[in-house]
This record gives C-alpha cells, sequence and structure tokens, in this order.
C-alpha cells in the first residue's frame, strides 16, 4: 500500500484517500520526523484504520505515531456504533500519573549515592519486571473482584486511596459497566497478583525535578513550582489487558460476518458497539481500565510509604496533579454526536471550560501528563481549543523510531552512558538497551508539533534524576 501525505495545514498533513478508505486520515507531524515516521507501518495502519464502517471524520495519527496492534500507536478514532479491541490496544489504560511534593531540589542533598538509595528502597516494595508479581496475591483486604469493580473507589473505601486522588484522576479512576464474567479464566489467572506491580518495556518510575515553567498562572494552579521535585509513574492493566485484547480480537475476528463487518486486518477486527460480544468487550476493558488506576494508586499509596520514610520530618504529601490514560476506548460528545473515542497511545487534552472537563479543572483545562523517553525530560501540558480536531486528544509521548530489535543490535553502551549522564538508573545496560533515548523519536519535536499547531500548550517541563525501569 502506496502512502502519500499532502500537507493542510501547520504540521498537518492529509493520506491521500485510498479507494478502501471511507473517512479521510490525518497526521500530525513536523517535517522532521516525517522519514522516522515512514520507517514503519504505522500510516498504512492509519490508512487501514480509515477503511473501518460507521466512524467520525477523520482517523487521527499523533506526531509520535509509531506501528503497533491494529491501530497505530499514536492513533485516535472516534466511532458512531463500532468498536475495536485493536484500536485500544494489548495494554488497555497503560497511563501516567504525576506526583508533586513539597521538597525543593538540592544537587547536593538528592546525589547519586542518595539518589541510589530511594531506588532501592522502592524496588523493595514494589515488583518490577516482566511477568512481576507481588508474593502472596493481593495487599491486605483487597479482592480482586473490588478493584476490577470499582476501581479507585473500592481503594478509597479500604484505605489505599484519598477523595483528593479521585478527584485528579480520568474518569475519577472508575468507569461504569465492568463485569467479571466477561473476564477469561485466563485472564483473571494471569492478573491476580499484578496489582500494585509495574512491567517490563517503556514502563517506568521516575523521580524528577521540575526545571521549567512556560506558563506560570496555569503552574501555580496546578501547583507546580520550579526545583520541586516530582514522581511520575508509567505503567497500566498488565497481563489483564493483554489478555483481554488477544480473547476479544479472536472473538471478534470469528463472529464479525454475522453483523456484515469486514475489516483490512484482523488486528482491526470490529463488531456493533451494541452486539452482545461489542458489550461485553466494553464491560472487560472497563474492568481492565479499573485495574489499571487501582494498579498505579496502589504503587503511588507505596511510594507514599517510601517518602513517609526517608523525609520524616518534611512530611512531602506527594500530592497527585492527574492521572491520564492513553489505552482507552470512552464514549464521549463530539460535533453534537455521542461518539465512542478510541485512543491508543494517545492522552485526552480538554481545555479550559469544556464541559467533560474534571471537576478540579474545569476553569484550567485538565493537565495532559506526557512523558519523554528515558534521560530525556517530560512536560506537562493542556489542550487548546483548536483540539477538537484531534478529538481533544494530543500525544501520549515521545514515540518510537527504532524497533526493540533494532535498538539493542545499533546502539553502543558508550552512545547510552552519554544520553543518561546525570541520571541514576536502576538496570545494567544490556537488560535496558531497546529502551535507551536513542531509541525514541525527539520529545521537543514532537511536543513544539502540536504547540506550533495550536493544539496544546506546555505548562512545566521535568528532568529526570532517577529513573526505575522493569526488565
Amino acid at each position: 500500500m502506496e502512502i502519500q501525505l499532502e500537507k493542510i495545514g501547520t504540521n498537518k498533513w492529509q493520506i491521500k484517500k485510498l479507494p478502501e478508505m471511507k473517512v479521510e486520515a490525518v497526521i500530525y507531524s513536523k517535517e522532521e520526523l516525517l522519514d522516522q515516521i515512514r520507517n514503519d507501518l504505522s500510516l498504512v495502519q492509519l490508512a487501514q484504520s480509515a477503511s473501518l464502517p460507521n466512524l467520525l471524520s477523520p482517523v487521527v495519527g499523533m506526531p509520535d505515531i509509531h506501528e503497533g496492534f491494529g491501530l497505530p500507536i499514536g492513533g485516535v478514532m472516534a466511532a458512531d456504533n463500532l468498536v475495536s479491541s485493536g484500536a485500544v490496544g494489548m495494554d488497555i489504560n497503560c497511563g501516567v500519573r504525576l506526583l508533586k511534593t513539597s521538597l525543593v531540589f538540592d544537587p547536593k542533598r538528592f546525589n547519586r549515592d542518595f539518589l541510589k538509595i530511594i531506588i532501592k528502597r522502592i524496588e523493595e516494595v514494589v515488583p518490577t519486571g516482566l511477568g512481576s508479581r507481588r508474593k502472596g496475591g493481593l495487599p491486605g483486604g483487597l479482592s480482586f473482584e473490588g478493584v476490577v469493580i470499582d476501581g479507585l473507589d473500592y481503594l478509597l473505601e479500604k484505605g489505599y486511596a484519598t477523595s483528593d486522588d479521585l478527584e485528579s484522576c480520568e474518569e475519577y479512576g472508575k468507569i461504569t459497566g465492568a463485569k467479571m464474567e466477561n473476564l477469561s479464566p485466563q485472564a483473571i489467572k494471569r492478573a491476580n497478583d499484578e496489582l500494585g506491580t509495574l512491567g517490563s518495556g517503556n514502563h517506568f518510575m521516575e523521580i524528577q525535578v521540575l526545571e521549567k515553567i512556560f506558563d506560570e498562572n496555569l503552574a501555580k494552579s496546578f501547583g507546580l513550582f520550579e526545583k520541586q521535585i516530582c514522581l511520575m509513574i508509567h505503567c497500566g492493566s498488565r497481563a489483564l489487558g493483554q489478555q483481554t485484547c488477544l480473547d476479544y480480537t479472536d472473538k471478534f475476528a470469528r463472529v464479525a460476518t454475522k453483523y456484515g463487518f469486514t475489516f483490512p486486518t484482523r488486528n482491526l477486527a470490529s463488531l456493533p458497539a451494541d452486539s452482545p460480544e461489542g458489550q461485553a468487550y466494553l464491560s472487560a476493558m472497563a474492568a481492565a481500565v479499573n485495574f489499571a488506576f487501582a494498579n498505579r494508586q496502589l504503587i503511588t499509596y507505596q511510594i507514599r510509604q517510601v517518602f513517609s520514610n526517608l523525609f520524616p520530618s518534611e512530611k512531602p504529601k506527594l500530592d497527585l496533579v492527574y492521572d491520564v490514560a492513553h489505552n482507552i476506548a470512552k464514549w464521549e460528545t463530539h460535533r453534537n454526536k455521542k461518539v465512542l473515542v478510541h485512543r491508543k497511545g494517545a492522552t485526552r487534552a480538554l481545555p479550559a471550560k469544556h464541559p467533560q472537563n474534571p471537576r478540579k479543572y474545569l476553569k484550567t483545562g485538565q493537565p495532559a501528563i506526557v512523558p519523554g523517553s528515558m534521560g530525556t525530560h517530560s512536560y506537562v501540558m493542556v489542550g487548546l481549543p483548536a483540539a477538537e480536531e484531534t478529538f481533544f486528544s494530543i500525544n501520549h509521548g515521545a514515540g518510537r523510531k527504532m524497533s526493540r530489535t533494532e535498538a539493542q543490535r545499533t546502539i553502543k553502551e558508550a552512545d547510552f552512558e552519554k544520553t543518561m549522564a546525570g541520571v541514576t538508573y536502576n538496570k545494567p545496560f544490556r537488560v535496558i538497551a531497546d529502551e535507551a533515548p536513542q531509541a525514541y523519536k525527539d520529545i521537543d519535536l514532537v511536543t513544539e508539533t502540536l504547540v506550533e499547531a495550536k493544539i496544546a500548550k506546555k505548562i512545566a517541563q521535568l528532568r529526570p534524576l532517577a529513573v526505575i525501569k522493569g526488565d
């Protein structure tokens, strides 16, 4: 499939419509990023997604777009009575949260030795890595069913969350409609003791210093200030989301002909959202979403205890700025129509006074947390009114420019060490080579793409001091 792009606005490109495409497909990118984006099948996947029925035009690609399962990572599509498990992806409600402290950065205090102590203490209470599990199963007093049905409401009841945590979380930490019976026994078995654990790949915990503010008023309203110590957590629903995606992609592919649905690849298997199978998936997805919110919350609970012990006199509260999902499907209103917005590797970014804004941020707009790659800075951003073009979505990070195999084959340890200068990390190079900063696009080019297009604005920039990765 040959993809041709036509420039139609500032950093905005349209894929020349192919016969099979039912709606337009657009991508936001600076010209400097286009060669990296063309390096994989992400544009082909975007065009294939535009061939699905019942979509609201256009299908949108973010500047961090790269090849994924079905809809490319960095893809957004809004559907009228269509749901696709592949357009949400494997790690349902993979997301990121930012915690702020009252601590002020002092390089003498937060030196490499002390940062290593913090890392060690966190790793003692938060299992990390591929297949990591919590010994002894769920933390005391918690049930798997309670977590997947009620998310943060349940953790609030059990003392693992505060009411302000819920106010500072997308969907207040819970999507309704989750049902245990719509999760497969295999999904439940794989996930049962993974709550409160950090996975592998691009998942991380990061200790950061806020080094630059771009909007003083908004930063102040978010409780942010220069030289502030912050923490970022990036993880999702672990095996529960992966197994649920696999289960329903297979199920959708097997029954699609019954509804007259066709799709260009099996990974984009889709059904009417109001079909019994579509409703079952949305219920199972809600369960995985709630698990992921609870997973990040339980990690937060553990980190708060670590910081209370390390800083007993200062009592750094680690208040939640915001928690955003970036692999999810949600019913929203766009162009006076209720549609199911699939965001896969894309972050919701509502501007000020938007009616769907969280209560806490109605006047300012919802903070959008955008992590960079390991060793590079991250951003707090907020959507602008023009983000209506992207269904109020922005990029979820920097986005890969190399596959994991290519990164492991080509990135040299000496080059990795240069890019990680000044950052303490917990794993040897051979284990995390595929996550090296060189494997990712330039976070500044990616974010400036949307700033120049007036889709979003930057509020603050954070620099990593220490990074905890899985293996």
